[in-house]
């Protein structure tokens, strides 16, 4: 089974190359409203499953700094996924030491109406709470990410929890093709901020990877 990634939490959190994103009908649709989020605050962490998941575990991540409205995270796992290791090494602020993976000053913006990445290769809003199926998000060079589902019960279970959810499926770019990955998709919560990040692959299989927070909205 050839799965992947994110590594985590840069498809997480906001975490890429493959799923920066086009243009939306909507003039605004790559700006960010909200109040800000507790989520983005210092000190907050984030982390996966403590189960190996494609060859990724050990994640986690923290929120170093906060400046207008802007936080930037480090993060850091261990990878045996050699496609993993290929789909992030271009990633600025990536260092990859054998198995051990880490990523310094993601640009992450998280508000309480939505989350963005400002900087890197996932730069582009991941998503909008109150965004309606079908909505789309400016996010770059001709790619797309696309509201395809929003549940309205509380149907996904997350922890100890089941929650409604919003999934925001991203088009990747064509070195993320030849890396195997056909698709990209963001699960998200209106209080929990990113859930989870699912990858399709092109040998069609897949693998989704949960994400928390020790922060809320």
């Amino acid at each position: 089974m050839k799965n992947v990634l994110k590594w985590l939490v840069f498809f997480s959190l906001g975490v890429a190359n493959m799923s920066c994103s086009s243009s939306s009908d909507n003039d605004d649709s790559g700006v960010l409203t909200g109040s800000q989020s507790d989520m983005g605050l210092v000190g907050v962490t984030v982390a996966s499953s403590s189960s190996e998941i494609a060859g990724v575990s050990n994640f986690s991540a923290v929120v170093e700094s906060l400046e207008n409205g802007i936080s930037s995270y480090s993060a850091q796992a261990t990878v045996t996924n050699p496609l993993v290791k290929n789909m992030i090494a271009n990633f600025p602020g990536v260092v990859i030491d054998g198995n051990n993976v880490s990523i310094s000053d993601l640009k992450i913006q998280q508000t309480t109406d939505g989350i963005k990445c400002v900087t890197g290769p996932f730069a582009g809003v991941l998503v909008k709470y109150d965004a309606a199926v079908g909505d789309t998000f400016a996010a770059g060079s001709g790619k797309v990410r696309t509201v395809v589902s929003k549940t309205g019960v509380d149907d996904y279970p997350y922890g100890f929890y089941m929650i409604k959810t919003i999934q925001v499926e991203s088009t990747v770019s064509e070195a993320a093709r030849l890396s195997g990955i056909n698709k990209i998709t963001y699960i998200a919560n209106h209080r929990f901020g990113m859930v989870g990040v699912k990858v399709n692959f092109e040998d069609g299989t897949n693998a989704t990877f949960p994400v928390y927070s020790s922060a809320e909205n």
